[in-house]
């Protein structure tokens, strides 16, 4: 039997839906965000990436308007199957988000983390 192991994450990851743009070196891909904390994201790629690095990324959020641009550093890769071409499951830290879009990222965690769970407390 498999032993689990500790959960290492400082935060609650959430599932969400949300179309990223990602950059790095002189590659672009437009892909779907798996999903999110206040420090990371998780996401699906078709090309390999490098531990620790730096990407930009444009966030389009359900339900907010306007991207949301950030700064993160690929925290982990692995590739999903040992296939050619399988995609690569990566872990990205967030190091950076633009100054007036800091708040508009941390209430819509904040609403999809506590909003449902509050309304049904009231």
């Amino acid at each position: 039997m498999k032993q689990k192991l500790p959960e290492r994450r400082r935060f609650i990851r959430t599932e969400i839906p949300a179309k990223l743009i990602v950059k790095g070196g002189d590659r672009v891909d437009e892909i779907i965000a798996k999903n999110i904390s206040p420090i990371g994201l998780g996401f699906e790629i078709a090309r390999e990436l490098k531990d620790s690095e730096m990407l930009e990324v444009t966030l389009h959020l359900p339900s907010v308007s306007g991207p949301i641009s950030l700064e993160g550093r690929v925290a982990w890769h692995t590739k999903m199957s040992r296939e050619d071409d399988a995609p690569y499951d990566v872990g990205l830290e967030i190091v950076g988000v633009e100054d007036e879009k800091k708040n508009v990222l941390l209430k819509y965690l904040c609403d999809l983390l506590y909003g449902s769970t509050y309304k049904e407390r009231t």
